[in-house]
Formats: C-alpha cells, structure tokens, sequence
C-alpha cells in the first residue's frame, strides 16, 4: 500500500520559508515521477511542482517559479519541497502526489489521482 506523509507545514509571514517534506512508503520516490499539489479554499487543486523518476525533469508552476524547488533523498525515500519567499497567495493545504507514469517533465506535471487525498499539511501565509 502507497502511503505518502506530508509535513512541514505551518503560519509564517510573507517573505518567509518553509520546507515541506513528504516520506513515501510502500513505493521508492524515484518509481514514478512525485511531487506536491496544492489546494487553496474555494480554489481547484493545482500542481505546483514535480521531479522526473530519474530526476532530470522538473516542473514549477509559474506562480512559483524562483521561489520554489523540489529535491528529493532517495536513501531516506523522502520527497521536499524549500518554499521561500513565501506570498499569501501561496496559502493552501499542500499534498504530496504521484505522477501517471511519465507524467512529470519540465512542462507538465500529470497528477496520478485516485480519488482520495490524505490531510495534506497546511501552510498560511499572512502578516
């Protein structure tokens, strides 16, 4: 069974950091493409970011760009995300999210979606 948790999360002011981090299980982080999907309130989910399975591509959102980057431990089977520069606009649950297989490249991020989500980990940016 897949499992993918989520934490790192919390309330900061605009201008600050955050890293996310997300510990797989029962799949290696480099099986598929993996990254993070974020959800704010009234709002689709959106992907924001993703790396390859072999780790050569990845993909940002443009409302992200520059202020965000993926990485990924595959000893640790761990997926982060270093969030800086943080706006309020980037308030939201964020998930962490498998991709369709080749679903992650520099241009796009294909989310696998199964039908249901986990709690995700709140991040809120507001002054």
């Amino acid at each position: 069974q897949v499992q993918l948790l989520e934490s790192g999360g919390g309330s900061v002011q605009p201008g600050d950091s955050l890293r996310l981090s997300c510990a797989a299980s029962g799949i290696a982080v480099d099986d598929l493409g993996i990254g993070w999907v974020r959800q704010a309130p009234g709002k689709e989910r959106e992907g924001v970011s993703c790396i390859s399975s072999s780790g050569e591509s990845t993909y940002y959102a443009d409302s992200v760009k520059g202020r965000f980057t993926i990485s990924r431990d595959n000893a640790k089977n761990t997926v982060y995300l270093q969030m800086d520069s943080l706006k309020p606009e980037d308030t939201a649950i964020y998930y962490c999210a498998l991709a369709i297989p080749e679903g992650c490249s520099g241009a796009s991020f294909h989310i696998a979606d199964f039908g249901s989500w986990d709690q995700g980990t709140q991040v809120t940016v507001s002054s």
